[in-house]
């Protein structure tokens, strides 16, 4: 086994772990602080991948900025004096248990069927060069548009969203 792939294996266990402390956390504070760390498990998941650019996004934009945004709302909003739609909701609870175990089948099945069909390899080329700016930039404008421009309309419906929610918190 190579440096890369236990480095690989190394990372992804501290990013599943991570992301089930995130979600089984009760304090949103602690567990914002978890969701720090698997960024950053999955910013070395990039790099042990050849694609150094996107390892260097997500450290900047995800453990960076988006982190502060979110210890920003959460101290703003006080979560511990929300009270949760599960509490007293049997129904909900059941539901979301039933929604979880559906997700998480169709995920074992996408795994399963993608290492069953995929039986050709990338080129070590070819993987080098998705991590580059200037190929991400145009597979970007090129190939994945209609994407891309979905993304950016979904951006703005939720900046014009956040700004209305907190307009009406503050009246």
């Amino acid at each position: 086994m190579s440096l890369e792939t236990i480095l690989f294996y190394f990372f992804a266990t501290i990013c599943a772990v991570t992301a089930v402390l995130v979600v089984s956390r009760r304090e949103p504070v602690i567990s914002a602080l978890f969701l720090v760390l698997n960024f950053a498990a999955l910013a070395g998941i990039y790099v042990t991948l050849f694609a150094q650019f996107i390892a260097v996004v997500q450290v900047i934009v995800y453990a960076g900025a988006i982190m502060v945004l979110f210890l920003f709302v959460i101290m703003l909003l006080r979560p511990e004096k929300e009270k949760s739609i599960f509490s007293g909701n049997p129904t909900l609870q059941k539901l979301s248990i039933g929604v979880g175990v559906l997700v998480f089948a169709q995920l074992i099945y996408i795994i399963i069927a993608g290492t069953v069909s995929s039986g050709k390899s990338v080129a070590a080329e070819q993987r080098i060069r998705t991590g580059e700016v200037e190929f991400i930039g145009r597979e970007l404008i090129t190939n994945y548009l209609l994407p891309f421009e979905a993304i950016a309309f979904l951006l703005l419906a939720a900046t014009i969203g956040a700004l209305v929610i907190s307009k009406k918190k503050f009246e």
